[in-house]
């Protein structure tokens, strides 16, 4: 086949001669990860596109059970929103927390953007390996990087939230909160999670 042949799909296969139209994994830019139409879940890694698990009925109501809780603890001191929203942490890598708290003064300035800076991000593990390893090995650093104050990890599979508080360059554990516990940080007072009520909402309603 000579190069300007165009590449032939036979049925059931991938249509590779769309992947064509983008670039190759490791060259994305921000713009093209933005001009990017999907209705899938995505997030850029240092110029990586990241396909994400849409989130299950379980994991939306943990997100909305936090939000709850860190606007409550908040007031009106800051902004709470819960994905889908792209926070451009550093170049080439674009991550969306299921649950960001944004400190007064770190809005992105103009409203019709994306910001740049989180204060508190929180995430739900989704399940299979991939998305643990994502959350809490690549997110982990990631969001260190980003110089995010404060990282949880809710984790319905262990039943568990852990609180990363960052120090320095890095995270260090401020606790892993198990059933019987509130979880709790640093970086909001007040803000207090009861591990049972938010692990209660994946009980098996129809047993």
């Amino acid at each position: 086949m000579s190069i300007s042949e165009p590449l032939k799909s036979s049925e059931h296969e991938p249509t590779w001669e769309v992947a064509h139209l983008f670039p190759a994994q490791g060259h994305w830019t921000e713009t093209e990860f933005f001009e990017l139409h999907s209705n899938r879940m995505v997030e850029l890694a240092d110029g990586t596109l990241e396909i994400l698990p849409m989130p299950t009925w379980l994991h939306q109501l943990m997100v909305k059970f936090l939000v709850r809780s860190v606007e409550a603890a908040v007031c009106d001191r800051g902004t709470v929103l819960d994905a889908p929203l792209p926070i451009r942490l550093f170049p080439k890598t674009i991550r969306e927390p299921d649950v960001m708290y944004f400190a007064p003064g770190s809005e992105p300035q103009d409203p019709r953007g994306y910001p740049t800076k989180v204060d508190l991000a929180m995430e739900v593990v989704s399940e299979g390996a991939e998305a643990r390893r994502r959350d809490y090995e690549d997110k982990r650093i990631d969001y260190a990087r980003a110089g995010v104050a404060e990282y949880w990890i809710v984790d319905p599979d262990d039943k568990k939230i852990t609180v990363l508080v960052l120090q320095d360059d890095s995270y260090q554990t401020h606790g892993e909160f198990k059933v019987g516990e509130a979880a709790s940080g640093l970086l909001i007072s007040g803000l207090s999670v009861d591990v049972c009520e938010i692990m209660k909402l994946g009980d098996d309603k129809t047993s």
